[in-house]
């Protein structure tokens, strides 16, 4: 539109117009909030000589224990490699173990050991620390607003992924 409008977004029964100013406000507090909410898990990761992949894999494994590698791919949205050098790190580190499928011995199911438990609750705690914090500053209805605008911001097949794991409670 030439006047600046991107077109119309429900917010129950109101139409609301977004100025491409809003949504330029909206895309840099999100860059800035994602720089805070990896800050703190990056000194620690830095600690270790870790990065934000080590952060993702562990943190996924343990929402769900014996995922397989291709699984972990299809989550992560990484190359083969990149998530083998990831897990290749991780397993002689003694944070990640690889057990041979037992159904079918091609599959690889990851599983954290004690070590890699302790690693992924660190590095939650901080970041619950700030979700928290920012959930609470901002009240209920804003929460389940933010929930609201980030699963609508998902990929289909990645909300389906996102659904499916949320649904496993854990």
């Amino acid at each position: 539109m030439a006047d600046g409008r991107t077109g119309p977004v429900h917010s129950g029964e109101n139409l609301l117009f977004l100025t491409d100013e809003q949504l330029r406000q909206g895309i840099e507090a999100m860059f800035f909030a994602y720089r805070g909410f990896t800050a703190d898990p990056d000194r620690i990761l830095a600690d270790l000589a870790y990065g934000r992949a080590h952060h993702r894999a562990v943190h996924f494994i343990k929402r769900a224990p014996g995922t397989t590698v291709n699984n972990l791919l299809s989550i992560l949205g990484v190359t083969k490699q990149s998530l083998n050098r990831v897990l290749r790190t991780l397993i002689e580190d003694g944070l990640v173990e690889s057990r041979v499928g037992k159904l079918d011995k091609r599959e690889r199911h990851l599983f954290l050991t004690a070590d890699g438990e302790a690693l992924e609750q660190k590095l939650s705690d901080a970041q619950r620390s700030r979700m928290r914090m920012a959930f609470r500053e901002a009240g209920p209805e804003s929460v389940a607003g933010f929930r609201k605008v980030l699963e609508a911001m998902m990929d289909p097949e990645m909300r389906y992924a996102y659904m499916r794991l949320k649904d496993t409670g854990s």
